[in-house]
């Protein structure tokens, strides 16, 4: 080998040992990356908990009082993983009433590392969205307790129907309170709501002021996620400082409680009773200003539960039993089988009528 062919192939050998050691650098950074962007094991000090406001982009979580010791009002403001913000679609991914794992930070912070799957939403198209987008207002409801009241204010059966077609389209049980009974009278009551009892819905005659109705609702309510919903007036506030006498929550004042810390007017607030780690109410304006634009005309029939028999029976598969001819729900409101009131509450809500 020639002195020239020798530098070159010292030069060459440096050059390998400069490419290969670079290799190996690279190499061990790419082995950094990837185990940094691997999953990391759970934690050992998860602790479970339900979300009970949204804040934004941090969540007040209620989290077990035997799992999650000494947190003051066993409350922890918390954010979301950045893992699982990373999947995020256009769906919801953490919403008031959710149930959660989260992982402890300080005395009253934390981070939610998984939400468990909803059995139940009450939700709506995301505003501004032309693509199928979930809007969740409220994660695992188990039913919607509508209250009115007998007078002051004067009940509004048109209001109810809605908020009935809103809870049938949800999917979520729905119970009927009258309120004040104390104001008019059992009969009277009756005479106005029985025909919801008829039809199948459970209505409980109720007074905050006698305490008539109160443990059944306090027994309706054990253990269960429960959407309070109706007109202004009605007594809910009073209602359930009867039910729960411990939270003295000033009459009126139940609205405001669910306001406070709101970054938006359709955000949920769950409201813990102290009866058991399961008993919410949710006092949340999604079930009263939830328009009903998300339901298909031709489907609006279903959610009258007393036409529902009848919606397929008719001539054309497209009938909006308004008009048509052989239409099967006509004939039943003809019949008397349909409550005609509640026939023109459904024709009312069809064209888009108050």
């Amino acid at each position: 080998m020639s002195k020239q062919k020798g530098k070159d192939w010292e030069a060459y050998l440096d050059y390998d040992d400069e490419y290969a050691d670079s290799v190996y650098e690279q190499s061990e950074l790419l082995a950094k990356r990837t185990r940094k962007s691997r999953p990391k094991p759970q934690s050992d000090n998860r602790v479970s908990g339900i979300v009970v406001r949204a804040l934004g982009h941090h969540f007040d979580v209620r989290t077990d009082a035997q799992a999650d010791p000494g947190v003051p009002n066993q409350t922890r403001l918390c954010e979301v993983r950045r893992r699982l913000r990373q999947e995020k679609s256009t769906d919801t991914l953490v919403a008031v009433g959710d149930r959660v794992w989260v992982v402890p930070e300080g005395e009253s912070g934390g981070r939610i590392e998984e939400v468990e799957e909803r059995t139940s939403v009450l939700s709506r198209q995301r505003p501004g969205m032309e693509a199928l987008a979930e809007d969740v207002i409220l994660a695992n409801p188990d039913q919607v307790l509508v209250v009115f009241a007998i007078e002051q204010p004067e009940p509004h059966l048109r209001m109810l129907d809605r908020f009935l077609v809103i809870a049938e389209f949800n999917e979520l049980p729905a119970i009927i309170c009258v309120n004040k009974v104390d104001l008019a009278s059992l009969a009277k009551a009756k005479e106005i709501f029985g025909l919801y009892e008829q039809i199948g819905y459970r209505v409980v005659y109720a007074s905050a002021e006698t305490g008539l109705g109160v443990d059944e609702l306090r027994q309706l309510l054990l253990d269960c996620t429960t959407v309070l919903t109706g007109p202004s007036g009605v007594g809910k506030s009073s209602l359930i400082n009867a039910i729960a006498p411990a939270l003295a929550l000033d009459v009126g004042a139940l609205r405001d409680f669910m306001q406070k810390g709101r970054h938006t007017t359709r955000t949920a607030h769950l409201l813990p009773l102290p009866y058991g780690d399961k008993t919410y109410v949710a006092d949340t304006p999604g079930i009263r200003e939830l328009g009903l634009y998300d339901i298909d005309p031709a489907d609006l029939g279903f959610y009258f539960i007393e036409m529902e028999p009848y919606v397929n029976e008719c001539r054309f598969p497209n009938c909006t039993h308004d008009h048509e001819p052989q239409c099967a729900v006509r004939a039943a409101v003809e019949q008397g089988a349909i409550d005609a009131e509640r026939y023109e509450s459904y024709l009312r809500l069809l064209h888009g009528e108050e």
